[in-house]
């Protein structure tokens, strides 16, 4: 069985993060959808809220399952028995630092192969962090998010 993990900060998990999950369930088995705890980024929800969110976007799959994180994530694909990783390229500005990444995790494991998927062209431009500043100024961001999501954010932004 081919296992595959998709890390991210997930802040919050948007319609092209789950684009690329169901992408990414064509091609593998199993799909590990990896919520990184990412404090350095000073993130809007929690980490248990993140988790929460995604397994209410995606946990009714039978192929993806839910998992935060707080180590190096060649650590985690190697404790999940993973393939390897599958990254999101929106754009080419995103290369150099997935590139960077991809090297990097290759000298920690060897092993690892990371794979790099692109969203639908209709959904390259979202960004969890422009879903953040719109939703921050009462933005409608329900293109950008299922409903669940949306409602999280605006009762985070109501306070």
């Amino acid at each position: 069985m081919k296992k595959v993990v998709y890390p991210g900060t997930f802040d919050p998990i948007t319609v092209g993060h789950i684009d690329l999950v169901e992408r990414a369930c064509r091609l593998f088995d199993h799909v590990v959808v990896a919520v990184a705890a990412s404090t350095k980024k000073k993130p809007l929800f929690t980490l248990d809220e993140r988790v929460d969110l995604a397994q209410q976007v995606l946990g009714h799959k039978p192929n993806i399952e839910i998992v935060g994180f707080d180590i190096l994530l060649a650590d985690l694909v190697k404790q999940l028995n993973a393939y390897g990783v599958v990254r999101g390229l929106r754009a080419v500005s995103d290369f150099e630092y997935e590139f960077q990444l991809a090297n990097m995790n290759r000298q920690l494991a060897p092993e690892m192969e990371s794979l790099f998927l692109t969203p639908a062209e209709h959904l390259s431009y979202i960004s969890s962090s422009l879903v953040r500043e719109i939703a921050s100024l009462g933005g409608d961001v329900s293109k950008f998010v299922p409903p669940v999501v949306r409602d999280a954010l605006q009762e985070k932004f109501s306070k």
